[in-house]
Order: structure tokens, then C-alpha cells, then sequence
């Protein structure tokens, strides 16, 4: 680790993607734990305010939000828990600007680390008729991701799972229904069996999504095997690792990176000169890190002056 990187040298690299996964200034972090989880929560807070939110997510560089999600539930931190909660809560095209395809990667695992076993915040994700689909399946994920952790017992979960059969759940929305089936499935909850059938009776949960013959199979395995199947799956497993959750992603893939450029300079060869496109990757000015001096000189950090209306 470099000694010579404080807080804000840390949080400076884990703000703006340059194309590789930031381990030095994650393992800082993380030696930093304390001095560190106040500004990670700050992250978390400032993209709580949609203008905010927007403003970074106009900019697909910027990661800090990824970052701070992922090392708080490797500390286990319950502090972001409610901060987590209002971020799921954005509007729906906003948070997918934020988190792209990775709203079916990290809400669950993030949750699940950082709820400390209190579930009001995930059910009042998932129950919200408002909320982004695929961020309220993250929701029923985070629950089995509970189970899994040996966290709360399956037999409280089902229990939960089945007041949203019998009512909870108000909208019709097919994904949401889907993933309920697919959870129940998992958890080998065949006291939910008549539920489920008439789920697709009803034309709410998608056979192309998971078909009824696939729950059938899953309860006819058993709860051990089940169980087993559970403790196995990488998908249901609390955050212990940011690195071993974000440095496979491919964004941070050497090979993607360069699969990538040469896609775009294809792109942009069909459109342009050649020269416009080897320079349409170059940044006209450079990334100013929302913990830096702010370049107006005011003294103050950039996100407590201008960067306030980024």
C-alpha cells in the first residue's frame, strides 16, 4: 500500500473510472476504514438529490458511487442502509443512467450486507409500486442472499414471500412477479406451490422467464438440496471482497477495453476522418475530483463550491 495516500488522494482515484480497477486506493481504504466510511456515506448521500445524481450520471466515468457501495457492505456498514434504500428509490430512468446493467449485480449483494438483518428497507423497495422493476427484484434476491448468509432463517422469508402472494404485492408487474417465482423456487418453498401455479394462471409470472415445469424440478429436489444449491451460488453471497466483486466486471477488462476502442473507432471511421477518430476518445479538459480544490480558486473542496450544481 502507499503511505503517501490520505483520504483525499483515496477518494480522489475512486471517483473517476481510467480504465482499471483502483487496488491500491481500495486497499487504502479499507486501512483507513473509519477515517474513510464518513466520506463514503457523504458519496452515497450527495447522489440521494436527484440533480446531483443526473449531473454525474450525464458523465458515464464516474464510479464513486460504485465504489462506496461496495466497500460500506465489505464493512458492513448499517449506516449506508437507509442511504441505500432512497438511492434505489430514484426515479427509474435516473438510476439506470447511475447503474446500468449493474442494478442486476450490486443492489442485492449491498443490501443484504449492509441491512444488518432489518428488512423494512428492502420490503419497502420491493412493495413500491414506483420503483424501478429490476432494482425491487434486487430486493427479493437480497432476502434469499440473507438465507443464504445464515442470516434469517428460510422459514422467515417464506413466510414474507407469501403475504406478497396473498395481497402484499399490488401491481401486476410481470418481471417482479417472475423474480418472486424464481426466489420461491430457490428456496424450495412448496408451501407456495398453489400460489405459484395460479401466478401463471393469471398470466402474472412469464414462463419464458422461469417456466413452471423449472419450479416443479427445483421442488421436487428437496429443501437440502436446496440449500446446498444456495451456498454454492456466487449470486446469493454477502459482499466480503470489493475487489473479487469489481474486478471482473468488464469495464475494468484490459481485453473489453480494447474490444471497445476498436469498436468505436470503427464507428466513428464510417463518419469521420480518421483523425477525428483516434482523437474522439481524448478528454477536451480533465476530470475534476470532487475532493480536489475546486479550479475557481476559492479554496474550498470542489463538491462544497461549484461542484454543487454539477
Amino acid at each position: 500500500m502507499n503511505e503517501l495516500l490520505d483520504i483525499d488522494d483515496i477518494l480522489d482515484r475512486l471517483e473517476w473510472f481510467d480504465g482499471k480497477f483502483e487496488s491500491e486506493a481500495v486497499a487504502a481504504a479499507i486501512a483507513h476504514r473509519d477515517e474513510i466510511i464518513p466520506e463514503l456515506l457523504e458519496i452515497l448521500e450527495e447522489i440521494t438529490d436527484p440533480e446531483i445524481a443526473a449531473g454525474l450520471a450525464d458523465d458515464g466515468d464516474y464510479v464513486g458511487h460504485l465504489y462506496a457501495m461496495y466497500l460500506l457492505a465489505q464493512f458492513r456498514e448499517t449506516r449506508a442502509y437507509p442511504i441505500i434504500v432512497r438511492i434505489a428509490l430514484l426515479p427509474s430512468d435516473l438510476l439506470e443512467a447511475l447503474f446500468d446493467d449493474l442494478i442486476t449485480v450490486i443492489f442485492s449483494k449491498v443490501l443484504a450486507s449492509v441491512c444488518g438483518g432489518d428488512l423494512e428497507g428492502i420490503q419497502s423497495i420491493i412493495e413500491n409500486t414506483e420503483a424501478n422493476e429490476w432494482v425491487r427484484g434486487e430486493g427479493l434476491d437480497s432476502l434469499v442472499t440473507l438465507v443464504a448468509a445464515g442470516v434469517k432463517s428460510r422459514e422467515e422469508i417464506i413466510e414474507y414471500f407469501t403475504s406478497l402472494f396473498h395481497g402484499k404485492l399490488t401491481d401486476k408487474n410481470e418481471t417482479l412477479w417472475s423474480q418472486l417465482v424464481c426466489c420461491a423456487a430457490d428456496l424450495c418453498a412448496t408451501d407456495l406451490r398453489d400460489e405459484i401455479e395460479k401466478a401463471y394462471e393469471q398470466e402474472l409470472a412469464d414462463p419464458q422467464y422461469i417456466g413452471l415445469n423449472e419450479v416443479h424440478s427445483d421442488f421436487a429436489k428437496g429443501v437440502e438440496a436446496a440449500m446446498a444449491k444456495l451456498a454454492d451460488d456466487r449470486h446469493y453471497k454477502l459482499v466480503d471482497s470489493i475487489e473479487k466483486e469489481m474486478a471482473w466486471w468488464a469495464t475494468f477488462s484490459e481485453e473489453e477495453q480494447r474490444r471497445e476502442k476498436a469498436h468505436q473507432l470503427a464507428l466513428y471511421a464510417m463518419n469521420s476522418s480518421r483523425e477525428d477518430a483516434l482523437t474522439g476518445f481524448k478528454r477536451v479538459a480533465p476530470k475534476v475530483g470532487r475532493n480536489a480544490p475546486c479550479p475557481c480558486a476559492s479554496g474550498k473542496k470542489y463538491k462544497k463550491c461549484c461542484g454543487q450544481s454539477v
